[in-house]
């Protein structure tokens, strides 16, 4: 369970990303594709499973989520 004021950091990895749409598709509210890449729509967010899934699905492994504050990766898992 997530403390209320925990933030997590979305990054795509652009010299990784192949543009499948993967995370686009599980999660439409937090990525979209630009000019063929994914983007995320905010760095910042308020925690989500949603976006555990979409690091997790993505093959070329380009989706990272940390923890704002520690840094520390929660997907995909290292």
């Amino acid at each position: 369970m997530s403390r209320p004021d925990e933030r997590w950091r979305v990054h795509v990895d652009t010299t990784r990303c192949i543009g499948s749409g993967i995370c686009a598709g599980t999660a439409p509210g937090h990525f979209v594709l630009v000019d063929g890449l994914s983007r995320p729509l905010a760095e910042r967010v308020t925690p989500d499973d949603v976006l555990i899934d979409a690091a997790d699905s993505c093959p070329m492994e380009a989706v990272i989520v940390s923890e704002v504050d520690s840094l520390r990766r929660i997907a995909p898992e290292p």
